[in-house]
């Protein structure tokens, strides 16, 4: 979605309770993930896991949507020893992340970086890439010599993986969006008219 999050989520997850049979108070934990993705869409979603677990005294658990994707079964076994997954961040840039593909413990932090550099992270392959970024950077990558391979171009982050990593993620005290850069909005310059003399 490109806007209306704030007034979309809510009545969905509204909805998906009433699906289910369930009250608010019969939740125990909510799952969120926290971002890197959209400004608006990272900040609304965190918010509304804080405010229904102060609401229903439900523990929060939390995993990022890169590491969350990496989890996926829609990605094949391979005979590389890590995973990347690139999001398209527009401008030219993804948000990456690269993976040990048996323990799923970060070997390159999440960034956000020009696709030009983001072979840079990779190693020196072999390496799959997926997400919306892949093609991108698998292309950037056989340019410096890197063996890549992009997969998976429509993966996305899948509420029935949450279903099970939710079980085994640490419980949190709280939770803060992923951001990786700032916001595209930008404060509205000083008007001429505050503080002007008043006739």
């Amino acid at each position: 979605m490109q806007k209306g999050h704030a007034e979309r989520l809510m009545p969905m997850i509204d909805m998906v309770m009433g699906e289910a049979g369930l009250a608010f108070g019969s939740l125990d934990r909510i799952a969120v993930t926290y971002g890197p993705g959209t400004f608006t869409g990272t900040r609304i979603c965190v918010s509304a896991a804080r405010a229904l677990a102060l609401a229903t005294g439900a523990e929060i658990v939390a995993i990022s949507s890169l590491h969350l994707m990496a989890m996926s079964a829609a990605i094949p076994a391979a005979r590389t020893k890590y995973v990347a997954i690139a999001t398209d961040a527009r401008r030219d840039e993804v948000y990456i992340e690269v993976f040990d593909r048996h323990s799923l413990h970060a070997a390159a932090e999440a960034q956000c970086v020009a696709v030009k550099d983001a072979p840079g992270l990779l190693g020196a392959g072999p390496i799959v890439i997926a997400g919306s970024g892949a093609v991108a950077v698998a292309e950037a990558a056989r340019g410096t010599g890197i063996d890549a391979m992009a997969i998976c171009p429509d993966l996305l982050p899948d509420a029935f993986d949450m279903l099970f990593a939710a079980e085994e993620l640490p419980v949190v005290g709280t939770v803060r969006p992923l951001y990786l850069r700032p916001p595209d909005a930008k404060p509205p310059a000083p008007s001429p008219f505050v503080g002007a003399a008043t006739r």
